[in-house]
């Protein structure tokens, strides 16, 4: 018959709060029960047919923080193969197993050795197996179990935060929601209370309140006033087991702040404002400040000031300062102590932003009176007009009155005036002014074709206080009179053709005026007396203020006569008629048929179209700068001398670089043919080396054809040994083709492998005799052979 052997978990209900066995389908009752007993075998099928084992047990519970001096002990492992005779080991392993629980190898008894948290770890899932002392194989099958660590009520509400901070609008209705807090508690949530939380608040009230479940605080009182109190702190507690006594409970701290609603309108903190204000201030000048007090902030307290009514409506504004919110009543127009000294007016202050939930509370303005009292300054004298604009005729003599201005003194003491010219303004005192009474006369001269319009400013200072004083300007207009002869547009010199034909024209004049004509200037033009009967020329008046000089005769000759000077009245329809004489020049001159002139006596006429004297002398002289700077640049590079090529001897990097003559390398296609190589034969009996200068003229060696299967290494050497005692065979070599010199070398050659003797054979006194450029050459071989004699 096959025996099955098994485990026996035993709980001992003698220790009932320190660890508990229970079955897998439920928790243990509270009485003390027998020994309970899991079968732990492989065959699942043999244990579901017993009938002695109907509750399958398979984990421990285990009180946490434990606080005792021993172990806690937690059960007990016994298997039913266990005789007593110590043959068996009981072994554990899996979560803590050897730290944190340990077990008696020999009794199977567990313990725990440290205090457990279930907040850090609330289950842990261990194996065991009992196996033979003295062949170490297992009596029984490796079964799990588990060990479950029962929550105890250690852990007290935390908030998620220390303080909490809400705000709420001031005035707010009953049940206004404000902010929820939450607390949460670390203990185990499906055993028994220890993680059900309820809040209650600890102060605050009658201001708030808090539902006990959710963590809400809500307003507990109606129309709580931001003006009376802003800050409210609130204590929440949070409690564990459902707020029963024993419970742990935490608190957290609830900042509330009400905010402001416009639920107060501006108020003037007196009814009545007095201010002064001179005379004397300008316009858009402040008098003075106002303001209305709003308990709100913000733009609930923002105020717009305004005018409402009063005397001094047009002749005072107010605005608001938006940093203050003050009102700035200012000055609109200029005041006047001995008009009007006394202005009232009622100033309104009102708030920008209404709130309409609020306006049960009454208007949200006032309303105030201000008093402004206009105080009597000494004011300069004033003129009877801001300026005077006085006409003159040009030719009126000296001292010739042309208009008057006027000024008084404003205040009540009307002290005397006296007028003055600023000279700034007239430099030349063509001007003056009566100081009495304010007349203004000339004191020059006046030209209207010089200047139109004089600019003068007059002052006008009290007599008992100069300082007083004011300005005015005056514009004075000279009016136009003919005084002015009409003159020819240009100045006119023209020619007449020898070969000119009678009532030829040969020139047309025009005429200006300096004066000013208000119609419009008519001129007339005629041939003085004294030319009108003798002149070889005569005048036709266009009637267009133009005229036409005509040939009288046929024909001039410059010869008798070159240049003919004829005189013309020109004469205005103005009054007084004024009138000039003015000289046309004519030359005569050679032309062709065409009219076209070709000589004349008149230099003048004759206009070279060539560059003038100061500007050829300038250009010749810059010509003979460049030439000079030409030549002397030539000389200096004419005295140059060329660098040499080693500068220094003793530089031997120079002397290799000097060379600048690089060998053939594989660009030189003439240096060997590889087809030469293998077949000697092809060789050109002509051909000389062109490394050296051969001194004797040998006949090249003729060598057998290699065979095709040769080998290439006997190949090799034989061709070898051939050129080596060859004096005349090129060197086909690599080294030969990049030792090539150039044809310029004096040296010719440096390849060695002409020698078929070694370095230390070798004779390097001919490097002497190559000359100057080998000379570092030669010291530095001959050094070399010295130090091997020595």
């Amino acid at each position: 018959m096959r025996t099955y052997h098994c485990f026996w978990l035993l709980f001992w209900a003698g220790q009932p709060h320190q660890s508990f066995l229970t079955p897998l389908s439920e928790r243990t009752s509270g009485f003390q029960e027998k020994e309970k007993v899991l079968v732990l075998s492989g065959n699942r099928r043999q244990d579901l047919h017993r009938s002695k084992r109907s509750w399958m047990w398979n984990q421990f519970f285990l009180l946490e923080e434990y606080t005792g001096t021993d172990y806690q002990y937690v059960g007990k492992l016994h298997s039913d193969q266990d005789k007593g005779d110590g043959s068996l080991k009981y072994i554990l392993s899996g979560d803590g197993a050897g730290d944190l629980f340990i077990i008696n190898e020999n009794t199977g008894d567990i313990q725990a050795t440290k205090r457990l948290d279930r907040e850090e770890k609330p289950v842990y899932i261990l194996r065991a197996q009992a196996i033979n002392r003295r062949t170490g194989r297992p009596v029984e099958p490796e079964s799990e179990f588990i060990i479950k660590i029962h929550d105890i009520n250690d852990n007290e509400p935390m908030f998620t935060k220390d303080v909490y901070n809400a705000s709420i609008p001031e005035m707010s209705d009953v049940g206004t929601f404000v902010v929820q807090v939450t607390a949460t508690d670390a203990d185990d949530p499906t055993y028994g209370n220890s993680a059900k939380v309820v809040y209650s608040i600890l102060q605050g009230q009658p201001y708030f309140s808090v539902e006990s479940e959710t963590g809400i605080i809500k307003t507990a009182l109606l129309n709580m006033d931001r003006e009376n109190r802003e800050q409210y702190q609130v204590v929440i507690q949070a409690k564990d087991m459902g707020g029963q006594m024993g419970g742990l409970s935490g608190t957290t701290t609830v900042n509330i702040t009400l905010t402001d609603v416009n639920d107060n309108p501006p108020r003037f903190p007196q009814s009545t404002y007095q201010f002064r204000a001179p005379e004397s201030m300008p316009p858009d000048s402040s008098v003075g400040r106002i303001k209305a007090n709003d308990a709100d902030v913000d733009e609930n307290a923002e105020i717009e000031y305004s005018i409402t009514e009063g005397d001094g409506y047009d002749m005072f504004g107010i605005t608001t300062d938006k940093d203050t919110q003050e009102g700035i009543i200012t000055v609109k127009k200029a005041l006047d102590f001995e008009n009007k000294n006394l202005y009232v007016l009622k100033v309104e202050a009102t708030n920008t932003h209404v709130d309409p939930r609020f306006l049960y509370l009454g208007p949200f303005k006032d309303s105030a009176t201000v008093r402004i009292q206009v105080e009597d300054v000494d004011e300069p004298p004033v003129f009877s007009r801001p300026a005077y604009i006085m006409e003159v005729q040009e030719d009126v003599p000296i001292n010739t009155v042309i208009g008057t201005v006027t000024a008084q003194d404003p205040d009540a003491a009307k002290n005397p005036v006296k007028y003055s010219v600023d000279r700034h303004t007239d430099m030349d005192r063509v001007f003056n002014i009566n100081s009495g009474n304010g007349s203004i006369f000339t004191s020059k001269p006046l030209d209207r074709e010089m200047l139109l319009w004089h600019n003068i400013t007059v002052i006008a200072a009290e007599i008992n206080n100069p300082k007083q004083s004011s300005r005015v300007p005056v514009f004075i207009k000279v009016l136009d009179v003919n005084d002015n002869a009409p003159e020819f547009a240009m100045f006119y010199e023209t020619f007449v053709c020898e070969n000119a034909k009678a009532e030829q024209l040969i020139q047309t004049l025009s005429a200006v005026d300096k004066d000013d004509s208000y119609g419009g200037h008519q001129f007339s033009f005629s041939l003085a007396p004294e030319a009108a009967s003798s002149s070889n020329f005569t005048l036709q008046d266009n009637r267009d203020n133009t005229a036409g000089i005509f040939t009288r005769k046929t024909r001039y000759n410059r010869h008798e006569t070159s240049t003919y000077f004829l005189p013309v009245v020109i004469s205005d329809n103005d009054y007084p008629v004024q009138s000039s004489t003015e000289t046309v020049t004519i030359r005569v001159c050679a032309c062709d048929h065409r009219g076209k002139m070709l000589s004349c006596n008149a230099e003048a006429l004759i206009h070279p179209t060539g560059l003038s004297t100061g500007a050829l002398v300038a250009i010749l002289l810059c010509i003979i700068i460049l030439l000079v700077t030409v030549v002397l640049f030539a000389a200096l590079r004419r005295q140059r001398k060329k660098e040499p090529l080693i500068i220094s001897k003793e530089d031997i990097r120079d002397n290799i670089v000097s060379y600048n003559d690089e060998g053939g390398g594989e660009e030189d296609t003439q240096a060997f043919d590889i087809g030469t190589l293998r077949n000697p034969e092809a060789i050109d009996d002509n051909k000389l080396r062109r490394d050296i200068v051969p001194e004797t003229l040998f006949m090249p060696r003729r060598t057998a054809a290699a065979r095709d299967n040769t080998d290439v290494r006997d190949f090799i050497n034989q061709r070898l040994k051939e050129n080596d005692t060859d004096p005349t065979a090129p060197p086909y070599d690599s080294l030969a083709t990049y030792a090539y010199e150039g044809n310029g070398s004096v040296a010719e050659s440096l390849s060695s492998l002409e020698s078929v003797t070694t370095d230390g054979d070798q004779d390097y006194d001919y490097l002497s005799d190559w000359g100057p450029r080998f000379k570092k050459l030669a010291d530095m071989y001959g050094t070399m052979d010295s130090d091997k004699d020595s």
